[in-house]
């Protein structure tokens, strides 16, 4: 299972959701993609309980554990927070929907990192859908998995947004629409091969400060800092998403790269207010501002929640992808990950 980086759209997602009760906000707007990295995982059917072993992405082992397939062990184990949470509650509700038994995975490789904004824990969740359903033939679609692994990350201590199950589409180019509790999801076109590089910034941001600041602002705007934000992640996200879009579709690296750039300067001035501490990220705009990098990119903004975690730069072509990670290296001494999107043809 592969995880899901936001090209345009992070907290669209939550922010769409309070259409619930003002249907007079924006819809959210998304665009994603599967990561080339991922969660790797074999499965099996086991007859009482849900046996675990799991392998970091420094190679480190945990488990196995063995938490008996009842909904009250499983219940308890992802509203305990812990390491096996996200599977616990996802096994959880799909125990409670249908007539299954046990299930054993043996994750036995990850190269995803996590916490870095590409949905580690959602994609833990769908992998842990996904094996019930093809172990017990349960037909489930892809929209199926999607809203089990969420229902099952909201048991936890996590407060995700819907867009972190995309993951389940694999390494496709997605649309997502948030409105309410609907989501309506699009495959992409993709006009010529897209190539980008993941910096990890190696810095430390809290998530939850971000998520919790932001909210504030939504459903009722009560400052100009909240208007600026609803504004944000409303009209100005949908225009954003749907020129970006476009861009995808002619495979105008250069416009989607300007995009990207865009797109960051607007966070800045219109949510950075809202969590100043967490969302100045000195060491992203450093990244995005590099001399050196500049003549390889033609743009670039943050990941996920945004603040110091992550950066996503596009490279003008699969050689500047490869001068990216070599200057990343050598001038910041971080670690930065391959992504390219290939095109329909």
């Amino acid at each position: 299972m592969p995880g899901r980086l936001c090209l345009f759209g992070e907290h669209s997602d939550w922010a769409g959701e309070y259409r619930r009760v003002r249907p007079d906000l924006e819809r959210g707007h998304a665009v994603i993609v599967g990561t080339d990295q991922g969660i790797h995982a074999e499965v099996g059917e086991h007859a009482t309980s849900l046996v675990i072993e799991s392998t970091g992405s420094d190679g480190t082992r945990y488990g196995p554990v063995e938490i008996p397939a009842r909904e009250d062990a499983l219940l308890s184990e992802a509203r305990g927070g812990g390491f096996w949470s996200y599977i616990a509650g996802t096994a959880y509700q799909v125990i409670k929907k249908h007539e299954v038994r046990g299930l054993v995975i043996r994750n036995d490789r990850t190269d995803l990192p996590v916490k870095k904004g590409l949905s580690s824990s959602a994609a833990v969740s769908v992998l842990t859908a996904r094996a019930f359903n093809r172990i017990y033939r349960l037909g489930l679609s892809v929209r199926d998995e999607m809203e089990l692994a969420y229902q099952g990350e909201m048991l936890t201590l996590s407060r995700c947004g819907r867009m972190d199950q995309g993951c389940a589409y694999g390494r496709r180019v997605v649309s997502m629409i948030f409105d309410g509790d609907r989501l309506e999801a699009a495959e992409l076109p993709v006009g010529a091969d897209l190539h980008l590089v993941l910096v990890d910034l190696r810095a430390g941001k809290n998530t939850v400060r971000i998520l919790g600041d932001l909210r504030r602002a939504f459903p009722i705007a009560r400052s100009e800092i909240d208007r600026g934000l609803q504004d944000l992640l409303g009209p100005i996200n949908r225009r954003i998403v749907e020129e970006a879009i476009r861009a995808i579709a002619d495979g105008d690296g250069q416009r989607l790269g300007s995009l990207m750039s865009e797109a960051q300067r607007l966070f800045d001035r219109h949510a950075a207010p809202a969590c100043p501490e967490e969302l100045a990220a000195p060491i992203l705009h450093e990244i995005l501002a590099h001399r050196s990098l500049l003549p390889h990119i033609w743009g670039g903004k943050g990941v996920g929640s945004q603040g110091d975690g992550s950066a996503q730069l596009l490279a003008r072509s699969r050689e500047d992808q490869g001068a990216i990670v070599e200057i990343v290296k050598r001038d910041f001494r971080m670690p930065a990950l391959k992504l390219s999107i290939r095109s329909a043809r």
